[in-house]
């Protein structure tokens, strides 16, 4: 046995010492001192030698592994050196070849929406605004004709922050309508104005509803402003968003800033007889819009025995989804790179 071992011993240093790569050193390791490799193999036996000749064997073989071990750790410490200063001294590099391509981004597709849009309206002489994420109660509620006793607030499940004593009470804006009144109030009629951003509302998630979405509200506040302005522009819209007109139904609906209010609805890209996404109904609520409540208006300093207005809004999350046939609108927020590399740069 104690032969045996110094045979191993001789054998695995020679082979470390001949190793030519790091691979190949790989490989000696795995074959003398691996689970299965021949000193381990060996050393399964001494349970078939005496109680006499046990100790001798022990200690050798620890110096046999300890001799080899020395000698892999060596010829690697060598060979990563070699390997450095290859690396180093440039040999082998053409420097007239081109470099790696550094990796591509592309938009995400919320934001590929919104550039189109933004370019859109400014095509048409709106102005683009934008708004501060937290807001005043006074700004995201009140200046919209939705006061604190006002049973639509029931329908924006908002997200507060700790109110502070001798403060405004603040929340997370849940549309992007205060940056419409920031604007009004700012410039004054005539004005065409279009917020895009990102809003939060305590959500139940599904398919379709998200704590954390993002919007466009558009505003035109004039003399002489009506319905069919306001259906104008939500169909050159639509238009230039999907590259073709969409069949579109108009339906009234409630919202306390516009009176009258309308929906503007789009047939369901996904299916024929209802599916998930428009809860088997074929249709999309895609754009609520109508004329400018004149409280919103007072609230504002705009005279509304003078001045009128429309306003609509509409979700860029679903444009996206309807754009590119995406079913589940929780990809939009997930971070998933297998998600967004599917979108064209």
């Amino acid at each position: 046995m104690l032969a045996r071992l110094e045979e191993l011993r001789a054998e695995g240093v020679a082979r470390a010492e001949s190793a030519e790569d790091l691979g190949a050193l790989e490989r000696v390791e795995v074959e003398w001192l691996g689970r299965s490799g021949r000193l381990t193999a060996l050393l399964r036996e001494v349970g078939k030698l005496s109680a006499e000749e046990r100790p001798a064997v022990g200690r050798t073989a620890n110096e046999v592994k300890t001799a080899i071990s020395g000698a892999l750790a060596a010829r690697r410490e060598v060979l990563e050196q070699g390997a450095l200063a290859s690396d180093l001294s440039g040999a082998g590099l053409d420097p007239t070849l081109p470099g790696s391509p550094p990796p591509v981004g592309a938009a995400h597709p919320v934001l590929a929406v919104a550039r189109q849009l933004e370019d859109l309206f400014l095509s048409m002489g709106f102005l683009i605004a934008d708004g501060p994420e937290v807001e005043t109660e006074e700004r995201n509620f009140d200046a919209l004709n939705i006061p604190s006793d006002h049973p639509a607030r029931d329908a924006q499940d908002t997200i507060w922050l700790q109110d502070e004593p001798g403060r405004p009470r603040l929340c997370l804006r849940t549309h992007t309508s205060p940056v419409q009144v920031r604007a009004l109030r700012e410039h004054g009629p005539p004005l065409r104005v279009v917020a895009p951003g990102r809003v939060f509302r305590q959500e139940a998630q599904d398919a379709t509803h998200e704590h954390t979405f993002h919007q466009m509200e558009g505003l035109v506040v004039d003399r002489g402003v009506g319905v069919p302005h306001m259906l104008h522009a939500m169909h050159t819209l639509i238009e230039g968003v999907f590259g073709r007109p969409l069949e579109t139904r108009l339906r009234p609906g409630f919202f306390p800033f516009v009176e009258p209010g309308f929906e503007l609805d789009a047939r369901c890209p996904f299916c024929k007889t209802g599916c998930r996404v428009c809860k088997q109904s074929t249709w999309i609520e895609l754009m609520p819009g109508g004329l400018v409540h004149p409280n919103v208006l007072r609230a504002c300093d705009v005279d509304p025995e003078i001045y009128s207005g429309f306003a609509f809004g509409l979700g860029l999350s679903r444009i996206a989804m309807l754009r590119w046939g995406i079913d589940d609108i929780r990809w939009m927020m997930s971070g998933d790179l297998g998600f967004l590399e599917q979108f064209p740069a």
